[in-house]
């Protein structure tokens, strides 16, 4: 019987031209399936800092930036993103799905986090593109990123920030790192990342030692999660609400990837969550 994690990298395997239009309340049958494509952009010159656009049919709720997950390892890439952000198209919001690099292909600490923030101030360079609500979306180690994502301006190295994060859904998210090395997560994927063991030293890099964010955050996770126990969202959030953030934890029903597959409830609950996070 196939896993749940050959189901969806079959379904992010399948073509684009398969995608249906964007939801917009005009006759679908009008819109071309080439306004789903995305497009390629660049933002560096090695192989993996890229991303791909994906604008709605119709007028953008916003950007949603996507982050894959796969404990910050190269054999995982942005095609787990894929699926999303059609989804998302679909929905209303432009979807920036991004690669960058990971452990295995020049990423770790800190050219991951470099990437993730070069990736983001990316999107102040594209025409036409309102980044006035802007909110980051990643599974496992892509949603420590995401939550860090919304906070890295507070740290020298990404300082001047010239788009911000308005809001961030951690997908199942690795969010205390040293909690995740003393689980031994994915092999002691956290030291792997950094190059070392983490410790109260690496606060940069380490979601759960940076609140209160300025921003809302909301960390969905399956209650079945073998691979990314509930609690590291659990523990993240009680921290986050005692230090003063807006942080809420929302429990789903299955497995760690449950909240990536498109057409589970748990993705429903998300489309609904951004939408209140951009303000719809």
């Amino acid at each position: 019987m196939p896993t749940r994690r050959s189901l969806l990298a079959a379904v992010a395997a399948l073509p684009l031209t398969a995608c249906s239009t964007a939801t917009t309340g005009t006759d679908p049958a009008a819109e071309p399936l080439e306004r789903t494509r995305p497009m390629r952009l660049t933002y560096g010159e090695d192989p993996s800092q890229f991303g791909e656009l994906t604008r709605p049919a119709g007028r953008s709720k916003g950007v949603v930036v996507v982050i894959h997950g796969g404990f910050w390892k190269a054999e995982y890439d942005l095609e787990l993103g894929r699926p999303l952000a059609v989804s998302l198209a679909e929905q209303g919001w432009t979807a920036w799905n991004i690669e960058y690099r990971r452990v295995g292909n020049g990423g770790g600490a800190p050219a991951t986090f470099d990437d993730v923030h070069a990736a983001v101030e990316l999107l102040a360079t594209v025409d036409g593109l309102d980044t006035s609500t802007l909110l980051t979306l990643g599974h496992s180690a892509g949603g420590h990123l995401a939550v860090w994502a919304a906070g890295r301006q507070r740290h020298p190295q990404w300082g001047g920030a010239r788009v911000a994060v308005t809001g961030a859904i951690s997908q199942a998210g690795v969010l205390d790192l040293v909690g995740a090395e003393s689980d031994d997560l994915g092999d002691h994927a956290a030291a792997r990342f950094l190059g070392h063991a983490p410790t109260t030293a690496d606060v940069a890099y380490d979601p759960r030692q940076q609140v209160p964010l300025g921003v809302p955050v909301r960390c969905i996770h399956g209650r079945a999660d073998d691979v990314v126990p509930l609690r590291q969202s659990a523990d993240y959030v009680t921290a986050a609400a005692a230090a003063g953030g807006d942080a809420r934890l929302v429990e789903v029903d299955g497995d760690h990837f449950v909240v990536i597959d498109t057409e589970s409830a748990a993705w429903a609950r998300q489309l609904g969550l951004l939408d209140e996070l951009g303000g719809r």
